[in-house]
Formats: C-alpha cells, structure tokens, sequence
C-alpha cells in the first residue's frame, strides 16, 4: 500500500487502509509538534475525526502549515 503526504510517497506493510493519525506519523516526529491542518484527496479533516478518518492506498494527505505574514 502507498500513500502520499504532500507529494512525497510513503510505503506502508499494512494492506489496509490505517487512520490518519497513524499516517501524520510518516511526516512528522510528534504530530502535535506545531499547528497544521489536513486535507485529505482535498477535502479538510478536521483534527477530531483524525483517529476515525480512515487513508487507503493511493490517497493524497496534504499537511498545510500557517504562513505569517502581512
């Protein structure tokens, strides 16, 4: 199974899909490690429905991070 997270492909063993929370894990250390938000195949998941938002291979997850600036 391959996902991707922000372009770049991740393969994963398991060959069911795994929660969202498990797949922020392949780009980030700690998740909570900053604010970001997630897309995923472009729609917005809201951070409470990431442990029951289920990533089947060839899904796009996109981590957006706010851009200070004026």
């Amino acid at each position: 199974m391959n996902i991707h997270i922000n372009g770049q492909a991740y393969p994963i063993s398991q060959a069911e899909g795994i929660n969202v929370s498990a797949a922020l894990t392949f780009h980030f250390e700690t998740p909570q490690q900053s604010t970001f938000a997630v897309a995923l195949n472009g729609d917005f998941v809201g951070k409470a429905d990431y442990d029951t938002t289920l990533v089947k291979s060839g899904d796009s997850l996109d981590v957006l991070q706010p851009i200070q600036g004026g």
